[in-house]
């Protein structure tokens, strides 16, 4: 049954689904790693695609910018479409020292700036966290595909700060984060992970570290950005299919 924001019908979405924000990285990925791919969506030019990998049924749709727009997708998904996992494969900002530019993030959780998750349970403050499995897998993915030479970067596995704002950071905040070990900054994890949440289902993000905040001299293009992304899409894959 379509949804005002999902023009698809029960058993078109696979249990599992890749969301990249860019729906066109969405295309990319379904002509890069699905089987037999066919288009299930595309209100408000918000592509998705269901296909198989190694025989496996897998979708991939974009989310948009921001916890707003992920939170509609992520709770249509959820509640109307039999969709069970969601892992959102992105880009990040670095943040900690010890992550440089085309390393690959597992945010095993989200602090945010935003207001979504206190609304959910009032006098408390909601820990947005990834499902143990998928990104245990994610991680063990990483380790493996790092042994044998698939990825050069360093895969890490920790927080991250989901915000609202992209141009406007509060003074000595990003400082603070990095003094408390958080790796890197986005703009979707968190809501994400509240709405899995809310509907007991599974999520995780994996994010490849586009540029880095107190170090721009290895920052990727634009054009880097959207093409840059096979190390955690293998991560992103596998939990999915795990």
């Amino acid at each position: 049954m379509a949804t005002p924001h999902i023009a698809a019908e029960p058993g078109d979405f696979a249990p599992a689904v890749l969301m990249p924000g860019d729906p066109k990285r969405a295309k990319r990925i379904a002509d890069l790693i699905l089987t037999d791919a066919r288009q299930v969506n595309d209100v408000r030019g918000m592509l998705g695609f269901t296909g198989t990998v190694n025989g496996k049924p897998l979708s991939v749709m974009g989310s948009g910018m921001g916890q707003p727009s992920f939170s509609i997708y992520a709770t249509e998904l959820f509640s109307q479409f039999g969709v069970e996992r969601i892992i959102r494969v992105g880009t990040a900002g670095g943040i900690a020292p010890q992550v440089s530019v085309g390393d690959v993030i597992v945010a095993t959780g989200a602090h945010t700036d935003s207001a979504m998750n206190q609304l959910r349970i009032p006098g408390v403050n909601f820990s947005a966290v990834a499902d143990f499995r998928l990104a245990s897998t994610a991680w063990q993915t990483g380790l493996a595909a790092k042994e044998a030479g698939r990825i050069t970067g360093t895969v890490h596995a920790g927080t991250v700060i989901s915000r609202d704002h992209f141009y406007f950071t509060p003074e000595g905040q990003t400082e603070k984060l990095a003094k408390y070990g958080v790796l890197g900054v986005e703009m979707e994890a968190a809501a994400l992970y509240g709405v899995a949440a809310e509907y007991g289902k599974q999520a995780l993000a994996v994010l490849t570290v586009s540029d880095h905040l107190f170090d721009h001299s290895k920052d990727m293009s634009a054009e880097e950005r959207e093409t840059l992304f096979q190390a955690s899409l293998e991560l992103a894959v596998a939990a999915a299919l795990s």
